[in-house]
């Protein structure tokens, strides 16, 4: 079987809800999707749902199918699952060469499985072309996303103080501070083939390599879904959020006539009290935040009093008299 191991970079996507596909690259992607589960279905000892294939977002719904998983993993354990003519090795192979992350993101779903099969095998001394087939082609597109660099991470060093931290000392940078950065792991040569000197290092980049894209696709998610909350966000100068403010507290603390219109009234008051504070601290607005929490306090103690509770009356209890 032979099988090229050469791979572009994956392109940005997000898989957190099945999604309507609009632009031109969304419909490439559901092309995709479509045509892995046309060729996997008749892999498979059962044939697959059609609503799969007719699913807004097809790659999602194939990531989570229980039953597909159940199927896969099955025949990875197959006697023969490893053979370099092995149907489900070349499609976990095409499926994964397709460089669309939704699609990548299922073939590394059954990477340990594969990695798992594949190693308790080796000392059989069996042919397993369609295994290493996979594995170089995981490998190679890490090797490929890293440019010939090391994977590094910085290490916060102590003696320094934090960008938190107020200081009027001024600390100078010396030789320790490029002690701090740690290489989590080095260079990547590019192999061609799985050589037992190489096994090793080959699979513990490729089951890193699963880690780091489950965390990418979930970073991709969280900026994709704060950018749409930026977009649809109007700002809230103090200018605008005074009198908006003003209006809150006129029905959370005003009268309450005994009924349920003004009862309603002052839940969805409470209610845009408790959104304003969120967006106060998520914009970190020290007035902001100070009068939406204000508010949602008086409007707890206003609910815990009668109906006849009036905030502009002067208490008539604890009142000294001679």
């Amino acid at each position: 079987m032979s099988m090229e191991a050469t791979l572009d970079p994956p392109t940005p996507s997000t898989l957190s809800e099945p999604t309507t596909p609009t632009s031109h690259e969304d419909l490439e992607s559901l092309k995709k999707a479509q045509t892995a589960i046309q060729a996997l279905s008749p892999i498979l000892s059962h044939s697959l749902p059609p609503s799969l294939s007719s699913a807004r977002n097809p790659a999602f719904s194939l990531l989570h199918h229980p039953d597909v998983a159940s199927q896969i993993t099955t025949l990875l354990h197959h006697p023969d699952s490893g053979a370099g003519d092995n149907p489900l090795c070349r499609w976990l192979y095409d499926t994964f060469q397709s460089s669309d992350p939704g699609l990548q993101l299922v073939v590394l779903r059954f990477l340990p499985t594969l990695a798992g099969v594949y190693l308790s095998r080796v000392a059989l001394r069996k042919p397993l072309a369609g295994f290493e087939a996979v594995i170089l082609a995981l490998y190679a597109h890490e090797t490929a996303s890293r440019g010939g660099q090391a994977a590094t991470v910085n290490i916060p060093d102590l003696s320094h103080s934090s960008i938190y931290h107020e200081t009027t000392k001024s600390t100078s940078k010396n030789a320790s501070t490029e002690l701090n950065l740690a290489v989590i792991s080095p260079s990547l040569e590019p192999h061609g083939t799985v050589r037992s000197t190489r096994r090793a290092r080959i699979i513990g980049v490729k089951m890193g390599m699963c880690t780091e894209m489950m965390m990418m696709e979930r970073s991709r998610e969280r900026k994709k879904r704060r950018e749409r909350e930026w977009w649809g966000r109007i700002p809230l100068p103090w200018e605008l959020l005074q009198p908006v403010l003003r209006i809150l507290g006129h029905c959370l603390m005003g009268p309450c006539i005994n009924n349920e219109e003004a009862k309603r009234v002052k839940d969805v008051a409470c209610g845009a009290c408790r959104s304003l504070y969120a967006r106060a601290m998520h914009d970190v607005s020290p007035k902001a935040i100070l009068a939406t929490r204000s508010l949602l306090r008086l409007g707890k103690m206003a609910s815990n009093l009668n109906d006849d509770f009036d905030p502009t009356e002067l208490p008539t209890d604890n009142v000294l008299s001679l």
